[in-house]
Formats: C-alpha cells, sequence, structure tokens
C-alpha cells in the first residue's frame, strides 16, 4: 500500500533536466522487495531502459526491459553474466550501472571497475562497506573512532572485558538496518549476548551478511545521531543535508524510530558534522554517488558511524524531496551515467519533515491494518507506505528486524511537524497478535478486526509446552526438564539391546553434567510411558526409542504419541521414521526423485516376477528390518538359484518382503547431517569404509555379525576412515550433494545419515536413509561431529537447539500437513 501527495512539477529550477536520460540505458542491479518498488516506477518514468541484473523475475517485471538471470551473490557469475549479456546484445548499449541495494553494493562496485561504469571502485566500497575495515581507516587518519574489535573467540571476549569501558555494542561487520546491533551494559551479560548474535546472525534474517559473518565489538558512542545525505560528482558535493534520528538507541537493538530533516542541532555542530563527513569522503577517494552516512554528535566532537555507498533506504527519498525539493533518483542515474549536476541548493527548507518507522511492540502476525481516508486530505500529509498485509508475520528484536512501513508529514517548524505527526499516527491503526509466528494462536478465523480469538482451557493446556519452547531464550536451554526415550533391558540379551540399553545412559549422564533435569522413559513398559508423559513436567523428549513392544516396525509410533500429547521431541517424524522403515517405499521415492541409487526390484511373495534387465551379483535384503537383520555373506547372490534361496529365507523365515538390487562394488560412505531444512543444513565430516582388506571368500558388505557380532571392524577387514581420505573434494561434494537432496526429500529432522556406495568409476548410489540413527558414544555421528569440532555434550545440546529452533519455526504438525513426492 502507497499513498503520496504528488510533488508539483514545478521546483523553481531546482530539479534535474531529465530530458537528457530519455533513452539512456542503466544496469540496474538487483530489483530490490517490493518496498522499493517506488524507485523503479521512477527510474521508468525518467524514460530510461532497464536493464536489471536479478536472481530470477519477479514483480517488477512488467517494468524491465531485459533481464539478466545471475544469482547476484556470486560475483563472478553475475560479472560473468553481464559479460555474456554485452555480447550477446550488440544493439544495446549500456551506459551506467546503479544499485539500491544494500547487500549488492559490493557487486556493483566490481562491474563498475570491470567495465569501466562510473561510480565507487571496489577497492574504496570494500573498505567503507566492512565496518572494522572503516573503523580502522579513521583511526589511521585521526578520525575520532570508538576503541574497536574483531571478535571471534573468547581470548577477544577477554581483552574487551579488560581494557574496555562499557557499554559497548555488538554489530555484524557487514551488516545493514541496525539488524543483530546489541547493546552490552555490563561485562557479566557480554559473552552470553555475544554468543547468542554470534549464534543467531543469518542472511534469513539480513541478507546483507552473506557479505560476511563477522563480529566488531566497539564501545558504545553518547550522543545525539544524525543522518548525512549527500550527492557527490566528480569529487564535489553538490548537495547535502543533515537529519536528526529519534531514539535510535533505545533499549537493548538499535532499532530505527523516525527522523527529522532539516536537523534542529546548533549550526556550529551541524558544520563540525559535515567537516568530519567531507574529511572521510576525501580520504577514502569517493569521487561519485549518492551517500548515505551516519554519525553522531557528543561533546568530544562527531564520530562517523558507517558510510552506505548508495541512497538511504525508507522514507528518506521521501522527506529530502519533499523538505529541498531534490530528487536522490535522478540525482543517481545522471551520476551513473556521467552527466554534469548543476544543482543550487536552498538556504531553508521549503517544508520541515519527519519521517517515521511503523513498529510493532512484539513479534506476531498483523491482524488488523486501517487508514482513516481524512489522513489523505491532510495537508501536512507527504508520503505513507505499508509493507506489509492482514496475516502477515511481523518479527521485532531479537525474533526479526520487521516493521510494518513507514509515513513523513511536513510542517512549517520542526515543532509543527511534531504535532502533525501526531495526529496523523492516529489515523492509521493496526493490531499485531502476540504470538510467534508459527504459533497457532492468533490465526483463527475473526469476524471483525476488533473481535479476540478465543481459546478454552483445554486447548492452551495442550499447546502449553510447544508454546513455552517457542518462547525459550538459548541462554535458558538448560533449564529444560528433558525426557530421554529410550530402551532398558533388565538382563541385556545381544549386542542390538545393549547398543540400546547404553545410549539412553551415555545421553543421560551426559546431560546431567551439563546441568539438566532428566527422565528415563523407558518404552519397553508401555503402559508407565503414558502415564509419565500425561503427568509429567518434562518440557522436551531426547526419542531415542527403537522399539515398542519388542518390534522395531513400532518405532514411528513413539513420536506419533508425542505428536498426540504435543510434547516437543528430537528427531524426525513419524511419518518419516514409518516410511524409511519401508526400503520399497524409499527406492520408489529416490527413483522418482532421480536419486542415484543401485537399479532394484521387490517381491512380496515367491512367485511375484522380477526385472529381467537386473544383472547379477544380486543384493538380497529384508525389505523392512533395521540393524542390518537378515543380512550375511549369503545375502549377494550370483546366479538365480541363490536369488530363490535368499527370497525364501527371507519371505518364510523372517516373514518380510524381498528387496533386490544390484550390488555395487566399491566403499561405502556414511554421510552424516544436522538440520531440519535448507536454512541449517550441515553435511559433517564423511565417514568412509573400505572393504579391499575382506578375505577373498567375503562379498565387500557390513553383515549383521560385522556390526553386532562383538569383533571389531578391523577383525572383518573392513577398513573405517574418519573423515575420508584420500578423496578428491569433488567426489566428496558429489556425494554430500546427493545426500542432502535424499535427507531433504525424506523430510528428516535434526539429524540423520545416509548410506552411500561408490563403484570403482565414482559413481555413487544412494542406498538408504537412517533417520534417527543410533547416536551412542563411538558411533558414526558423534564421531564425526567430533571432527567438526563438537564434543559429545555438545552435540547433543546442538540436536537439543536445532529441536527447539525447529518447534520455534514451523506450525505444529506441519508434517502431516503436506505429503513428500
Amino acid at each position: 500500500m502507497n499513498l503520496n501527495r504528488e510533488q508539483k512539477s514545478s521546483d523553481n529550477g531546482r530539479s534535474v533536466d531529465n530530458e537528457s536520460l530519455r533513452g539512456k540505458t542503466l544496469l540496474l542491479v538487483n530489483t530490490c522487495s517490493t518496498k522499493k518498488k517506488f524507485i523503479i516506477q521512477r527510474l521508468k518514468k525518467l524514460g530510461l531502459t532497464l536493464v536489471v541484473l536479478n536472481k530470477d523475475k519477479n514483480w517488477a517485471q512488467t517494468y524491465v526491459d531485459h533481464w539478466i538471470i545471475a544469482d547476484t551473490y556470486n560475483h563472478s557469475e553475475s560479472i560473468q553474466a553481464v559479460r555474456n549479456f554485452i555480447k550477446e546484445n550488440t544493439q544495446i548499449k549500456i551506459d551506467g550501472v546503479l544499485t539500491f541495494w544494500e547487500d549488492d553494493v559490493l557487486l556493483t562496485s566490481k562491474i563498475v571497475d570491470r567495465f569501466n561504469f562510473i561510480g565507487i571502485p571496489f577497492s574504496i566500497a570494500k573498505k567503507a562497506r566492512n565496518k572494522y575495515n572503516f573503523r580502522d581507516f579513521c583511526r589511521l587518519n585521526s578520525i575520532n573512532a570508538p576503541r574497536h574489535i574483531l571478535a571471534r573467540t573468547a581470548v577477544d571476549i577477554k581483552l574487551v572485558c579488560e581494557s574496555f569501558n562499557f557499554p559497548i555494542v555488538i554489530k555484524p561487520v557487514y551488516g545493514a538496518s541496525s539488524a543483530h546491533v546489541t547493546k552490552v551494559l555490563n561485562k557479566e551479560e557480554l559473552l552470553q549476548i555475544f554468543n547468542q548474535v554470534k549464534n543467531n546472525i543469518s542472511t534469513n534474517l539480513e541478507s546483507a551478511l552473506t557479505d560476511g559473518t563477522d563480529i566488531l565489538i566497539e564501545e558504545y558512542i553518547d550522543g545525539d545521531e544524525v543522518d548525512i545525505d549527500l550527492v557527490l560528482q566528480n569529487g564535489k558535493i553538490k548537495f547535502y543535508c543533515i537529519s536528526d534520528n529519534y531514539d535510535k538507541n533505545k533499549g537493548e537493538f538499535f532499532v530505527d524510530r523516525g527522523q527529522a530533516t532539516p536537523s534542529s542541532l546548533p549550526e556550529k555542530v551541524q558544520d563540525e558534522i559535515f567537516a568530519m563527513t567531507e574529511e572521510i569522503l576525501e580520504k577514502l577517494g569517493i569521487q561519485s554517488g549518492i551517500i548515505h552516512f551516519e554519525a553522531k554528535a557528543t561533546s568530544k566532537g562527531p564520530y562517523p558511524i558507517e558510510i552506505n555507498l548508495r541512497l538511504g533506504g525508507d522514507y528518506v527519498y521521501s522527506y529530502i524531496k519533499g523538505a529541498w525539493r531534490i530528487d536522490l533518483i535522478d540525482c543517481a542515474v545522471k551520476i551513473a551515467l556521467g552527466q554534469y549536476l548543476k544543482i543550487k541548493k536552498i538556504e531553508e527548507p521549503k517544508k520541515y519533515i519527519i519521517g517515521w518507522d511503523l513498529h510493532a511492540e512484539h513479534s506476531g502476525i498483523l491482524v488488523e491494518l486501517s487508514i482513516d481516508e481524512k489522513l489523505n486530505k491532510k495537508k501536512y500529509f507527504e508520503d505513507l507506505q505499508i509493507n506489509k498485509e492482514i496475516g502477515d508475520a511481523v518479527l521485532v528484536p531479537p525474533e526479526g528486524y520487521d516493521y510494518l512501513g513507514w509515513i513523513t508529514v511536513s510542517g512549517d517548524n520542526i515543532l509543527d511537524a511534531q504535532d502533525n505527526l501526531k495526529e496523523a499516527l492516529s489515523f492509521i491503526k493496526y493490531n499485531v497478535a502476540k504470538f510467534h509466528k508459527a504459533s497457532s494462536i492468533g490465526k483463527t478465523l475473526r469476524k471483525t478486526n476488533s473481535s479476540v480469538a478465543m481459546f478454552n482451557k483445554s486447548m492452551l493446556l495442550g499447546v502449553a509446552k510447544i508454546e513455552k519452547i517457542k518462547r525459550l531464550v538459548n541462554k535458558d536451554q538448560r533449564k529444560l526438564h528433558i525426557g530421554i526415550a529410550c530402551n532398558v533391558y533388565d538382563e541385556i540379551g545381544g549386542a542390538v539391546e545393549k547398543e540400546l540399553m547404553t545410549v539412553g545412559k551415555n545421553v543421560e549422564t551426559t546431560l546431567q553434567s551439563r546441568g539438566y533435569n532428566t527422565s528415563f522413559i523407558n518404552f519397553n513398559n508401555f503402559d508407565k510411558v503414558i502415564n509419565q508423559l500425561k503427568t509429567g513436567d518434562i518440557d522436551l523428549v531426547f526419542n531415542l526409542c527403537e522399539r515398542i513392544n519388542d518390534s522395531s516396525l513400532l518405532e514411528p509410533h513413539a513420536a506419533a504419541l508425542l505428536d498426540i500429547l504435543q510434547i516437543p521431541y528430537t528427531g524426525s517424524n513419524p511419518f518419516t521414521l514409518g516410511l524409511c522403515i519401508d526400503k520399497i517405499k524409499v527406492k520408489k521415492l529416490l527413483t522418482y526423485h532421480n536419486i542415484p541409487t543401485p537399479n532394484w526390484d521387490y517381491v512380496y511373495n515367491l512367485d511375484d516376477n522380477i526385472r529381467d534387465d537386473l544383472e547379477f551379483p544380486l543384493m538380497i535384503k529384508p525389505a523392512n528390518t533395521d540393524n542390518s537383520i537378515g543380512i550375511n555373506n549369503d545375502s549377494v547372490v550370483v546366479d538365480e538359484k541363490g536369488l530363490r534361496e535368499q527370497m525364501k529365507k527371507i519371505i518364510v523365515e523372517l516373514n518380510s518382503p524381498v528387496l533386490i538390487e544390484e550390488y555395487i562394488e566399491g566403499d561405502e560412505y556414511d554421510v552424516s547431517i544436522l538440520g531440519s531444512d535448507e536454512t541449517n543444513f550441515r553435511v559433517l565430516p564423511l565417514s568412509r569404509s573400505i572393504f579391499q582388506n575382506m578375505p577373498k571368500d567375503k562379498w565387500h558388505i557390513y553383515t549383521h555379525d560385522s556390526k553386532f557380532g562383538g569383533l571389531s571392524l578391523k577383525d572383518f577387514g573392513i577398513v573405517e576412515q574418519r573423515p575420508a581420505k584420500g578423496v578428491s573434494k569433488k567426489l566428496i561434494s558429489l556425494i554430500s550433494e546427493i545426500a542432502l537432496d535424499t535427507y531433504n526429500i525424506l523430510d528428516c529432522h535434526d539429524y540423520g545419515r545416509v548410506e552411500v556406495r561408490v563403484d570403482e568409476d565414482d559413481n555413487p548410489y544412494v542406498l538408504e536413509l537412517n533417520p534417527n540413527p543410533s547416536i551412542n558414544t563411538g558411533n558414526c555421528l558423534p564421531s564425526v561431529a567430533e571432527l567438526a569440532g563438537m564434543d559429545y555434550g555438545d552435540f547433543l545440546e546442538e540436536i537439543i537447539r536445532m529441536t527447539i529452533e525447529r518447534y520455534k519455526n514451523r506450525p505444529p504438525y506441519y508434517h502431516l500437513q503436506s505429503t513428500i513426492i
């Protein structure tokens, strides 16, 4: 939604002559989001031909004349795409390049260098864009700068505590829009907040961080914050104005509240700020562009905060055009195209203008929005842009950095503008339901905007555990009461039972050592399980259960029970667990998605037909057992007779369908993966099994005996490498990508392991996915996690953390709302 009062065409000669722009071709890097739609609309109104470099064709298609499709986060790919476009479209002459998006400042500067356009060179842009480098630049040039450090380790945090004055500020080196910028008041909370920022900075919340996720810590500068917007051409400042910020440092987080232009600071202070800005621009070597500079006026003089090498966001364009009659979009285009700017700045603004962000007080869902039509009739009303719609999530710190939109109003003086803003805001009504974006609360149908969703007491009690997890902050993770769902045996039988018993004990001991309150939930005593889960105060279940009624086929039912009781749990959902038990269905899915897997067939009865194009030797295995039950050296057959014998054993003796695969000679890789969706997937170092040392009469496979027979793998001639050694990066990458696709297709949660065979020609074949694999000490997953820097306790806590994140970011039972195909 965008309402604005049209500016009059007569600007007393101060507007740029735009007739010279018609017919010119501009390369625009990134369309930006729809909140920047007004920019592209203005560019088209100027009569420009727009060539847009973007990752895809999007909402701006009606305004764009030519697309160059490339991943703008991949600078090499983007530059090559521009080169190809120029080569293939010789009739199109690109006259200049621009971006209005912080993410692509560095890419645009590289394009400037590579194609000799007018703009800011990469060497300068890199220095200004990187906040740490900018701080060092100021220090080396005797320009005021706070004490600062690039923080990566606990040693750096210790140094800050010993030598910095508090409060201090933590901020991403490449951040934008104040995302993740946090004030720390004292030493006691520094490490906790630093770790919280470090663990949560993400391109999903702030895409500008694709340039890097380093963290800067600096002493907090107390003073009045201002913005300086400048038009710079050929080293000469053609226009500038200073604007005041309102409540930028309110609370723990630095969130834009509003700005007013012109500044109300004393003229002497403004002169000092401008002199500092001019000095920095000159020493950086910035010659041309629209610059958005942030600074603070302090008792010790002006301090620079950061420099943005593009048009300021949100209402900057609106209030500068309204107050000073300067169109910064027009100026940016003329500078990029090399057309001389002649601007005569008026001594006093046409109006005093305030821009104001429309913020929610808390994260939630926008459930009400109304704008009184009287607002548009007010003389002081300048512009209003709403970026959210009813039903949209609005996330405020620490969950996110959203706002609903912004408004600009004017007045005859700053006090008059403030009064007008207060009245204007009374015409805008909005309500954000207070709950997490993944919650069901607040999403019920409302008959009117003012009605309140009603929930009965039993429903609120039912969702209480999930809602607690959603609201949990990282520092309170160890306050959780963790239930350990496992299988306990009074008399340990075989090796499998011993494994099932000891994994629960090891997890319990490790979590208790880290301060968790834990309870054993023995699914071998199912009657007690129900009562324990219903009446206990367990917050989250670590689901290690592999059997119910002594059957692994019922393993998915443990997760289903936890879903029914609305108790959060680690690991995969019942649908995925049940699916992966059925190896035939998994094969069908892998084949459907073109995941490489050995040629295969299956039978349920001895007289079922088998594909005649399968080539011996063949691997014959039960289609619904785990722990390699039913697999031995006879499982690989070389002729029809052996095939029929093995089929009979499995169907008659094990009462299981039969999966038949072509035998793949080669090494076997275990690909361990953490995460629940593409935003947090992590492939751990690969484990490799080499079978070349096995006896000549043995097939190169894992059997039940080699896994649970009590002997070491070395005794069977199997060499296990963790991590895999002597393997090309290309093959590692290929195996990992195929494993990730498999993990994603089968909707695995939190952690899992994909088994892959690689033949003698380095062709990988997926054998199966093991969701909720055993995570006992010494098992594959914890071992490779240790290679990645996590000891056993860290690994278990990472699973808990990922589980909490999953419940925070997804609606309850989302796995039941979609079908895997």
